[in-house]
């Protein structure tokens, strides 16, 4: 017998919008779980599998909306969705903004999505690539009451846990929260690594010890193997954790930690490292201590 969500999920038709690192395994969990899925990404050949997984491709985002009653969009920046859902016709429809863009603007989306007649929910998520493989991303989730009723069950597929945080732009407020805890984390994950390096230390040996330790955790244990193997095959990219870094320090509150972080990122894009993992970031504390010793 079904469960209630996944009698849900297929009866709405549901929109994808963007299949980048994370929204391809995010899509591909809601196809495999039966949700009526249609989707369109800027560069074609990421909807591939997806075709595969039983999901129709749409030629352009006009179409998914003309196509769906919800459609997630899960696109690079506030540009990027400008752009695309300046050309489509949002009447009748509900938008689920699972990305990660700045709260005002947030706000100002779902004001102009309610202008033009849809609802508005967000949704962004906790997590990188290998919980939205895995289906275990954490939601943050915000909107009108009826808004955010109907589209929790469509989310199931792609969480392991949906956390609400009352009206928009309250979910992304919280996702910011978040991530002054993350990147602060990976970060400090990886001056420790650099501070091992540079006095001779046994990467494994560091890891084994943070490993039995109370600061263990599902991320550093990822990162932490990044780290002592030099695999920087991205989970969540530099460029990404920069955007977000920026997107904290601009608040308005005082980030001192952020904003040390951001510099980093900033150099460890600038060096080259900005499509790989955020734990190359270790990146720039070599650089930093190159240029200090010569």
């Amino acid at each position: 017998m079904l469960s209630p969500w996944l009698r849900n999920v297929r009866s709405v038709t549901t929109g994808f919008l963007g299949l980048g690192v994370m929204g391809q395994p995010m899509a591909l969990n809601l196809a495999r779980a039966g949700t009526d899925l249609i989707v369109w990404n800027r560069t074609p050949e990421r909807a591939g599998p997806l075709r595969e997984a039983g999901a129709v491709v749409a030629a352009d985002p006009a179409e998914v909306f003309a196509k769906a009653d919800v459609v997630i969009v899960m696109l690079a920046n506030d540009t990027v969705i400008d752009q695309v859902l300046g050309r489509c016709d949002l009447a009748g429809r509900t938008v689920v903004h699972m990305g990660t863009t700045a709260p005002e603007y947030s706000a100002g989306l779902a004001a102009r999505v309610r202008v033009a007649g849809g609802s508005y929910v967000e949704a962004p998520v906790s997590g990188s690539r290998g919980p939205a493989e895995a289906g275990e991303l954490v939601v943050m989730l915000a909107g009108e009451e009826p808004d955010a009723a109907r589209v929790e069950p469509l989310l199931h597929p792609m969480c392991r846990e949906i956390v609400r945080c009352g009206a928009v732009p309250g979910a992304l407020l919280m996702k910011l929260a978040v991530n002054t805890f993350l990147i602060s984390m990976v970060t400090g994950l990886a001056e420790a690594f650099h501070f091992a390096d540079r006095h001779g230390l046994d990467r494994g040996t560091l890891l084994a010890t943070l490993d039995a330790g109370p600061m263990a955790s599902p991320v550093s244990r990822v990162k932490g193997r990044k780290l002592r193997d030099g695999d920087f095959e991205v989970q969540a990219a530099v460029r990404d954790v920069l955007y977000n870094s920026e997107l904290i320090v601009r608040a308005g509150v005082e980030s001192p930690l952020l904003e040390v972080c951001r510099q980093l990122y900033a150099e460890a894009t600038a060096s080259g490292h900005g499509g790989e993992d955020m734990a190359a970031v270790v990146r720039a504390f070599e650089a930093r201590s190159r240029g200090r010793h010569q």
